[in-house]
């Protein structure tokens, strides 16, 4: 009897839990239209401004999405990429600022943002400019390096970090310990390399590195080209340390010492702004949105637009004939 009163009050509690947070996303929503921020009918004259993009946290590849269920920790290429291109088809922005607080991540990541970064500035001709906060190192230095007509950092901002490391593990003599022995049948010599149950082979370690060598290589190659230095001389320091952000600047990795205001300020100098430009960041998510996820809520959010709309014309007051 005691465990079917805790099961019915169980099941009491989630129905009333997850009824409240429908009713929170029920009114951020109706909360989002009474701002008219959805109105397709109403006309808003936007002024010239500067686009900034946050690269905060890891750096991985994909198109994640937050939802109430599945939150990305970190940025993803495809979240960066798209607002790369929505910048380069809006007519108001007249410049792209990186606002970078990032680690670093995947490398094949920071190719694909690298590649919309170099893409925008051949076809907008528009400037870039990258701002690290504490962090700006690795892949996420990859990034600011590629196309960026300035570089800022505080003093004290770590970066660098140019470098690519590939990790790996062997519980082999952990698993002899606890009793475990593996086995796999495999269809070729090398299918099972990086397996974690054995001891990597020296063929193996060699292929990894010819592998890790030449991601290196292309880092190397966009820095030199982005920053415009000469590549052996980039190699002499291009070790994988970091730097703070004043050792940066003595070496060419940096342009100026200075916070996310001054690299607002003097982007919107060279886009020919007089001080700090207004901007558009990406629009932060209503809750209705992440309960929801983005593509389903702008599907409901049309249709709801659209049937009130129609009610208010069905009953708009018609004069007798």
């Amino acid at each position: 009897m005691q465990s079917a009163f805790f099961t019915k009050e169980y099941f009491m509690l989630k129905k009333l839990f997850i009824s409240a947070i429908l009713l929170v996303a029920v009114l951020s929503f109706v909360v989002s239209l009474l701002k008219g921020n959805n109105n397709p009918e109403k006309t808003v004259s936007i002024p010239d401004r500067v686009a900034v993009i946050n690269i905060q946290g890891p750096i991985m590849s994909g198109d994640g999405e937050d939802t109430l269920f599945d939150q990305t920790t970190g940025v993803t290429s495809g979240s960066v990429m798209r607002q790369i291109r929505d910048a380069a088809e809006d007519k108001t922005v007249k410049a792209l600022v990186l606002r970078i607080d990032s680690g670093g991540g995947s490398a094949t990541a920071a190719e694909e943002i690298s590649r919309e970064l170099l893409r925008f500035k051949e076809e907008t001709k528009k400037p870039i400019v990258s701002t690290m906060g504490d962090m700006g190192a690795s892949a996420a230095y990859w990034i600011a390096a590629c196309a960026s007509d300035k570089i800022y950092a505080n003093s004290t901002t770590l970066t660098g970090s140019i470098g690519v490391y590939m990790p790996y593990m062997n519980t082999e003599e952990l698993f002899k310990k606890i009793g475990i022995s593996t086995g796999k049948i495999k269809s070729g010599t090398f299918k099972d390399i990086m397996s974690t149950d054995r001891a990597m082979t020296p063929e193996e370690k060699a292929i990894l590195q010819r592998i890790v060598n030449e991601i290196y290589e292309d880092f190397i190659a966009t820095v030199a080209a982005g920053r415009k230095m000469d590549a052996g001389k980039l190699r002499s320091f291009a070790d994988g340390r970091i730097y703070t952000g004043a050792q940066a600047k003595n070496i060419g990795l940096v342009d100026e010492i200075g916070n996310y205001y001054d690299a607002l300020e003097a982007t919107g100098k060279l886009a020919g702004f007089d001080g700090i430009p207004p901007i558009k960041e990406k629009e932060q998510k209503q809750p209705w949105e992440i309960l929801l996820g983005a593509e389903i809520a702008k599907i409901i959010k049309v249709q709801f637009v659209e049937q009130v709309l129609g009610d208010l014309q069905g009953a708009s007051p018609r004069v007798a004939r």
